[in-house]
């Protein structure tokens, strides 16, 4: 099975810190949402703060230096 690239910039939002965090990603970014909200960056990332962020806005785009 080949795995989808999906080049993209991400606004995620959490309601318990009432803020947005915006990201940028090869993969999924439904596979990045759950890595956030799972503890996977574990003390290196804003995100790791809390485990409640949800999708708000995806722009896809055709190379990750676009998504930057």
């Amino acid at each position: 099975m080949t795995k989808v690239v999906m080049n993209a910039c991400y606004i995620l939002w959490s309601e318990s810190l009432d803020k947005f965090y915006v990201g940028a990603t090869h993969e999924s970014v439904n596979e990045r949402l759950v890595k956030h909200n799972s503890g996977y960056y574990s003390g290196k990332s804003f995100t790791s703060q809390v485990s409640d962020w949800e999708t708000f806005l995806i722009i896809e785009t055709e190379d990750y230096a676009h998504a930057l």
